[in-house]
């Protein structure tokens, strides 16, 4: 018979269980504290930067390729590889500057357009144009007039801007193929910049027109359906943007959602699909040393501010098309020009380049010996080029 008045046994405590689980809390807790501490504090994210997550780099520490001065290497960063062109030589390297792949281009002054996986090279005043896609020559043209510029969609379509025909412009749009898809004639007004949108839809067209009192900018929408339907091709267009009286457009661009971007010289405007126009910044009074919109759903600009007496930061101004959010990165140096691509800022700072991505956190830091002559970048390496060297950073 069961015993109802014995005394239940005592339960054992886990002691292992709560040993783990109270080592897992205090590392949850440090490294949140570690966290905030990182994003508040300059001098201890300068400082783990560099220690810890080692995203500073030295010359000559670095994969290397060597270029001749004498022969006036033109270098572009396309995908996973730097390419360089000389005496219509065109070579690619890869991350460790190990040569891949080496083919013929007979261009000498190159216009290069990156987008992804596709490179376009177009002789600048020239008539050749070359498309590749990964490492191959996809398709190559020789066209009438002289190229002034080329810009290729993230799906493999290429607009180009032709000069010194009977019209003031031309424009042709060949789809990833090499296949004319259309020619637009422009008789009265100069191009300042053409951008395909990321779906294929639209061509924007920036016009300029300097033939009056004051120069009128515009910039028109074409319908790349309609324009290739010869039955629809005279009503391609489908939209005319503008813009104030003396306000220089002089880049466009395409970023998601069909959001065509606009910059002038001091602002920076969007307009959606239905036309809807914002602005996004206004530099009218203000020491704006750079500003680009070639970025992903981003637009950057740096302004100068005095640190001390002999001294000025560069102050990177970020932000994001969709929500018109700002994020602001410090520069300790006066910047000497601006490189951008995708999620990624580049800043020449003299001796040394800051590598930004668009949330405005530090991806790398260079340091050199000497005055960095040039940068180019893609989304995965950017290249320190200097008169007889390319210094390949893996990003």
């Amino acid at each position: 018979m069961k015993d109802f008045w014995k005394e239940p046994e005592a339960k054992k405590i886990n002691i292992k269980k709560i040993i783990i689980i109270s080592i897992i809390a205090i590392l949850v807790i440090f490294l949140i504290t570690i966290s905030i501490i990182y994003v508040k504090n300059t001098s201890f994210r300068e400082w783990i930067d560099t220690n810890i997550l080692r995203k500073e780099v030295e010359e000559e520490k670095l994969a290397t390729i060597e270029i001749k001065e004498e022969e006036n290497t033109k270098i572009c960063a396309f995908n996973q590889y730097i390419g360089t062109l000389s005496k219509n030589e065109f070579k690619l390297y890869n991350n460790t500057g190990k040569e891949e792949k080496s083919q013929t281009i007979e261009i000498t002054n190159p216009i290069f357009n990156t987008n992804g996986r596709y490179l376009a090279i177009a002789e600048e005043k020239g008539q050749k144009i070359y498309f590749m896609t990964d490492k191959e020559i996809s398709w190559e043209k020789t066209i009438e007039g002289n190229i002034s510029q080329i810009q290729v969609s993230q799906n493999g379509y290429v607009a180009v801007a032709i000069v010194g025909t009977t019209h003031k412009t031309v424009i042709t749009v060949y789809n990833d193929k090499g296949e004319t898809l259309f020619t637009r004639f422009l008789s009265t007004a100069r191009v300042s910049d053409i951008s395909i949108s990321q779906d294929n839809k639209y061509l924007a067209i920036a016009e300029i027109d300097t033939s009056g009192i004051v120069i009128e900018s515009t910039v028109e929408i074409i319908s790349i359906e309609k324009a290739t339907n010869k039955t629809e091709s005279n009503n391609s267009s489908i939209a005319l943007y503008k813009f104030d009286d003396n306000e220089l457009i002089t880049n466009i661009e395409y970023q998601e959602k069909d959001k065509l971007i606009c910059m002038s010289k001091d602002k920076i405007t969007a307009f959606d699909e239905e036309g809807n126009k914002t602005e996004i910044i206004n530099n009218k009074d203000k020491k704006t040393s750079f500003q680009t919109i070639q970025l992903k759903n981003n637009v950057v600009s740096i302004e100068e501010k005095a640190s001390s007496l002999f001294t000025a930061d560069s102050i990177v101004r970020i932000i994001n098309t969709d929500t018109k959010n700002e994020i602001t990165y410090t520069a300790n140096a006066v910047t000497k020009n601006l490189y951008t691509y995708e999620n990624i800022i580049a800043l020449n700072l003299g001796a040394e380049a800051d590598f930004v991505n668009t949330g405005g956190w530090l991806v790398k830091r260079y340091k050199a010996n000497q005055e960095i002559s040039d940068i180019v970048i893609s989304g995965n390496l950017a290249g320190i080029i200097y008169r007889d060297k390319i210094e390949i950073i893996n990003l």
